[in-house]
């Protein structure tokens, strides 16, 4: 039997903004798989973090594709431009959409990954009619908006409820975890259906980063 594989995204909002290069050439040398950025507005969550300058800049230098997770209102107007910077997965959220079906399609016709996020109280049901249209769900277990929370215990059994919902509907969908994700949680987290983990401070505040993504890749 192959070992199941997991994907490591390095949430870049726990990043030095001081040095942004150094942090990205460790992702680039890394076994972490893809760049995953926050971008938030102050209205749909009560943090400001980077937009699209940023973006460009670290696509110049990143060797891994960006994951880029709108955490913002109204993502359709921008859709085009996260493009243009250089976004290869764009993530929305299904309590930011007012026409969801649309806002996937809009990105599939942008030629990138789509992905849907919930927040922590969002039901996984309320995704049965677009679990087919889209590459990944994003299973927020924290509150968005600002890193270094303490993880939500119930996003287990969410998990589990998404992976069911999956394989009823024969879906290609995979499960991505962000929020409070480290050394404690994160087998857990795997057996029961995550397939993409997101983590910030566990890897940027750590003495060896780099060990610490190779830790989350270790099941």
């Amino acid at each position: 039997m192959t070992a199941k594989k997991i994907l490591v995204a390095p949430s870049f909002l726990s990043a030095n903004f001081l040095n942004l290069q150094n942090d990205i050439d460790m992702l680039n040398q890394s076994e972490a798989d893809w760049f995953h950025l926050d971008v938030m507005d102050g209205h749909f969550v009560p943090n400001i973090s980077f937009g699209m300058p940023i973006i460009k800049q670290i696509k110049k230098a990143a060797t891994k594709p960006l994951d880029v997770h709108l955490m913002i209102t109204e993502p359709d107007r921008y859709i085009t431009d996260f493009k243009n910077a250089g976004a290869d997965i764009l993530t929305v959220h299904y309590e930011a959409c007012k026409h969801l079906h649309r806002t996937i399609q809009i990105i599939r016709d942008n030629h990138m990954k789509v992905g849907v996020s919930i927040n922590p109280h969002t039901h996984i049901y309320l995704l049965d009619n677009i679990i087919n249209e889209v590459d990944l769900i994003l299973v927020m277990s924290v509150n968005p908006g600002f890193g270094g929370q303490k993880f939500i215990e119930n996003t287990y059994l969410k998990i589990e409820m998404l992976k069911g919902l999956i394989a009823e509907k024969k879906s290609k969908a995979q499960i991505q975890v962000d929020g409070g994700v480290d050394e404690s949680n994160y087998k857990k987290l795997i057996s029961v259906g995550a397939d993409i983990l997101v983590a910030g401070s566990y890897i940027f505040n750590a003495k060896d980063p780099s060990l610490n993504i190779k830790k989350l890749k270790t099941f």
